[in-house]
């Protein structure tokens, strides 16, 4: 059984994502890591290429700013990066930019992965999730809030990103899943006023005005 991470990225640094952390997070658990760098203004191509581990497979890729209604590009440069996983792989593990896995669920996702490689229905791995706010000591806890997401997909190229790729499906339809028996800890959220609103300038090229109002109002 081999495991192939995959993730997204475009000016980490100015946007202030923890990418490094949110590959090394689950470095342990995959047998390669396909990064696609989007067309920075920063340095996080130096960043990415700052990770001492072999694993690291860095493509590149310039994220399509017509592709704006509601965050679409996100969901195109995943499927990009979907595309370059090792065809040899059962499973594609997807984390996102601003996501991290605690090493005390790696034996977890490992034992999900391998019980369940053989049963072709099982499309994908159900992670819950942990939303900090504000800074690493609060937890958001809230019915808006969504507290599961596919993570895991079967190398399956029917499976596609989602609208703004926060989860996956094949067409329309939702993905035949089990659970990772893990947690995701997501800090999307754990950035003062000024950086929040910021990050949410810079990504209003790649949205529309009703999406970025979506953000500014309601965490997700």
């Amino acid at each position: 059984m081999k495991i192939s991470g995959f993730t997204i990225i475009k000016n980490a640094i100015i946007n202030d994502y923890p990418i490094v952390e949110a590959i090394t997070s689950i470095l342990p658990v995959v047998n390669e890591m396909i990064v696609l760098v989007g067309d920075c203004e920063d340095d996080t191509l130096r960043l990415i290429e700052s990770i001492p581990d072999p694993k690291i497979k860095i493509h590149h890729s310039v994220w399509d700013k017509t592709l704006r209604a509601g965050g679409t590009v996100l969901a195109v440069e995943t499927n990009k990066a979907f595309q370059l996983i090792d065809p040899e792989s059962t499973w594609a593990f997807c984390i996102q930019a601003d996501e991290c896995v605690h090493e005390k669920y790696h034996a977890a996702i490992l034992a999900a992965c391998k019980e369940h490689q053989y049963n072709i229905k099982v499309e994908g791995l159900l992670f819950q999730y942990l939303h900090f706010y504000g800074t690493y000591d609060y937890v958001g806890d809230s019915r808006t809030w969504y507290d599961h997401e596919v993570r895991i997909i079967r190398n399956d190229k029917r499976i596609t990103a989602y609208k703004d790729a926060q989860g996956f499906r094949i067409g329309t339809e939702k993905l035949w899943v089990k659970p990772a028996n893990a947690y995701v800890y997501h800090y999307g959220w754990v950035k003062s006023p000024e950086q929040m609103m910021r990050k949410n300038k810079n990504m209003a090229a790649y949205w529309n005005h009703a999406s970025i109002q979506a953000i500014a109002n309601s965490p997700q």
